[in-house]
């Protein structure tokens, strides 16, 4: 008897449907095989199935069983065809039938319980744009499933569950809601922005880069509080869009991230990697596509601290991803695009010894070291970020004060409604464009949404000329002003946001 079940194979975070094929045959010697470009671990699924069914005393049938993947040219890999093929056994041997339109999906265990299983949202959203209605998945999956509505979810707890269910013993409750927590967890920041003593002009900076996700350098010598501002930058981050939230659940679910009862993402990601990190690991790889931290951090920041640090090879490899928003990783079997629109912060020394340009220690570096140092960050890449910014030591007398914190300095609270008022005005800016933030307009949208005065094109022009700025500076630029007025509450881009947006890129030679 053949049944045939309906499962996904996953590719990076895109979906393949699969048909899981199973055959019992009543002729030939009892045997177990799984066919169709399986690697190990799905070829693995015939003893763990095998083994469930004994544990349950459910009757295992003593017979040639073949199971195929189709289509047989595509590898599969992973664990969630257990679920699958275990359906297709019940139904053949005892008669039964799922529901028209559904998908199976689930990893088995010895004593037949369903795993947690990577990829539930991937399949719930397969789901809902192919038109099934049904998935049965492990119980521990169905809050990250439900964040798809449409579609009726099923957790199955155990083998002898789905049985029941399947023969009408007793059904599985479906779920239809979304899961929404009775009260959002409240995340505490690790630093304040009234915590971080002077540096006004560089919290500004971090302000315009958390309005309007423009990427941002920091150059400074150490001590003078560049990762603490960078962890600062966190707490005036507002929470995920649901559209971003469900980009964003994606890619940590296609990898396993997602905890047992997880549900969607809503902070956005802070992603910190060593400056030892490989290239794989900053821009993702493997014999199979796995996503790096660029995609790690989408939709969020990325922190690299000790810019210069980093092997040029992955400095070199940002600079396509930070334009495009998404990398593709080829390899001989497979290729797979991961999106990557992060915000890129980044914290250098000025120099090998970190103290040229200091106000009160001697720099011990000679020219030639300085401008080899300097000479790590390239051209292209100090082009794609937006706010360049010197960070200063603080003033010692601000350090010796009994209470540092200045009465008239912002709280990160202060400065986040500042930047939500500030990416509301965006949202309904770009609501026909599929775009959530200024620093993604491209120039066409630049013209229409970034219109300048006489006066503010002959000051910007004036700019290029005089500090030799390529044309993606002259966009970037104006896209920062276009933060600002929107932080300022004005419709129209004054000289003012202007000439204050060319400051940010003048600072650093």
């Amino acid at each position: 008897m053949l049944v045939k079940v309906k499962s996904i194979a996953l590719n990076g975070i895109d979906t393949i449907e699969v048909d899981v094929e199973v055959n019992i045959s009543l002729r030939g010697l009892p045997y177990f095989d799984i066919v169709g470009l399986p690697d190990k671990s799905v070829d693995e699924s015939k003893h763990r199935v095998k083994t469930a069914f004994q544990n349950l005393e459910i009757s295992f049938p003593d017979k040639r069983i073949t199971v195929n993947l189709a289509p047989a040219d595509i590898h599969k890999e992973g664990s969630f065809y257990d679920l699958p093929i275990a359906t297709g056994i019940l139904c053949a041997s005892f008669g039964v039938q799922l529901p028209p339109k559904s998908l199976v999906f689930g990893e088995v265990s010895l004593d037949g319980t369903i795993r947690h299983t990577k990829g539930a949202l991937l399949l719930a959203i397969y789901a809902k744009e192919n038109g099934y209605k049904n998935v049965f998945i492990p119980c521990s999956c169905v809050r990250e499933a439900s964040a798809i509505t449409g579609i009726n979810i099923y957790g199955v707890r155990n083998i002898e569950h789905l049985l029941k269910h399947l023969s009408g013993v007793e059904k599985i409750q479906k779920n239809l809601k979304p899961y929404l927590e009775a009260k959002p967890k409240e995340v505490v920041p690790e630093v304040d922005f009234e915590d971080v003593i002077g540096q006004h002009q560089v919290k500004r900076a971090l302000q315009i880069c958390a309005a309007g996700g423009h990427n941002i350098i920091m150059i400074g010598p150490p001590g003078a509080g560049k990762t603490m501002l960078a962890k600062a930058l966190v707490s005036i981050l507002p929470p995920l869009s649901n559209e971003e939230a469900i980009e964003v659940t994606k890619i940590y679910s296609s990898i396993g991230k997602i905890p047992p009862n997880g549900s969607l993402i809503t902070q956005r990601p802070f992603r910190a990697p060593h400056h030892t990190t490989s290239y794989a690991g900053i821009i993702g790889g493997g014999s199979t596509p796995t996503p790096g931290e660029i995609t790690l951090s989408h939709r969020g920041i990325l922190f690299m601290d000790e810019f210069s640090e980093f092997s040029r090879d992955v400095l070199e490899s940002l600079r396509q991803p930070m334009e495009d928003g998404r990398v593709t990783i080829s390899r001989s079997r497979s290729s797979a695009t991961f999106p990557a629109k992060f915000i890129l912060v980044a914290s250098s020394n000025p120099c090998p010894c970190g103290f040229h340009g200091h106000p009160n220690k001697k720099c011990t570096c000679t020219p030639k070291r300085i401008q080899n140092y300097q000479r790590k960050l390239s051209g292209p890449i100090m082009d794609r970020i937006d706010l360049h910014i010197n960070v200063l030591p603080v003033n010692r007398n601000l350090l010796y004060l009994k209470n540092a914190k200045d009465k008239n300095e912002l709280s990160s609270n202060q400065v986040l409604k500042k930047v939500i008022k500030a990416r509301d005005i965006q949202n309904q800016r770009f609501k026909n464009y599929n775009i959530f933030f200024n620093t993604e307009m491209n120039n066409s949208l630049v013209k229409k949404f970034c219109s300048l005065n006489t006066e503010g094109s002959r000051l910007l022009n004036k700019a290029v000329s005089k500090f030799n700025l390529s044309t993606r500076a002259y966009y970037k630029i104006t896209k920062v002003a276009r933060t600002i007025a929107d932080i300022e509450g004005f419709k129209d881009i004054k000289n003012s946001h202007l000439a204050e947006a060319i400051v940010y890129r003048t600072k650093i030679p």
